[in-house]
């Protein structure tokens, strides 16, 4: 393990857009298995005992790859210049002391108003066209799974933040984020997949009534 780890900061110091697109692609790609898993066992479990022991479960390599894909093309690159710009934008502009708590508050903030929702919003966009579904296919899928997911980010997301920005080194914050994001893929491939569920209903009954037709 700590051969790996010296192995990892060597990577990350000669080539650190590299070594976080390669992390970020791996770890995306075993959160998506993790979520097929999650949802097999959630769909046999349901059925009858009779059919439930045929049920077996099946990796969809491809949806594997489309997943990693994300994580290679958007994550690691964008996540990268994300987090080291953020550091240095709220030092320079601010001139907040490192780590304090208004530094920190701060850095939470922009981060979930700006990157969270931006990198939802691309996930969910990125996973309708990759299937091959067309512009007002993808549009239904983000207006289904976007407030879902945003919300329920939400309430967890900040405290992850709120311990990589207050303890873990600028150099290291990616990889931090890296390490959630095996589990944040997981969720988000898994929301995705649970299309018109009856408990995603809920969100969509917050809407005005405007845009349900008008329902009382």
């Amino acid at each position: 393990m700590l051969k790996a780890w010296k192995w990892y900061q060597h990577c990350l110091s000669s080539h650190p857009v590299k070594t976080q697109i390669v992390s970020s692609g791996t770890l995306w790609g075993i959160g998506d298995i993790g979520a097929q898993y999650i949802t097999h066992s959630t769909a046999t479990s349901l059925l009858p005992k009779s059919q439930n022991e045929g049920a077996e479960f099946k990796i969809n390599w491809k949806r594997v790859a489309i997943t990693s894909m994300f994580g290679f093309g958007f994550v690691g690159p964008v996540g990268h210049f994300w987090y080291e710009g953020l550091d240095k934008f709220i030092r320079l502009r601010f001139l907040l002391q490192p780590k304090s708590p208004r530094f920190v508050a701060t850095k939470v903030a922009a981060d979930g108003i700006i990157f969270g929702p931006f990198d939802l919003f691309v996930f969910f966009t990125y996973m309708g066209f990759s299937t091959g579904k067309n512009v007002a296919q993808v549009k239904e899928d983000v207006k289904r799974d976007f407030l879902p997911a945003l919300i329920l980010e939400g309430g967890v997301w900040p405290i992850f933040q709120v311990v990589n920005f207050r303890y873990v080194p600028v150099r290291y914050q990616l990889l931090y984020v890296n390490v959630f994001c095996l589990i944040d893929s997981a969720f988000l491939s898994w929301i995705e997949q649970q299309k018109n569920a009856p408990w995603k209903q809920w969100f969509t009954s917050f809407q005005p009534l405007k845009e349900r037709g008008g329902e009382v």
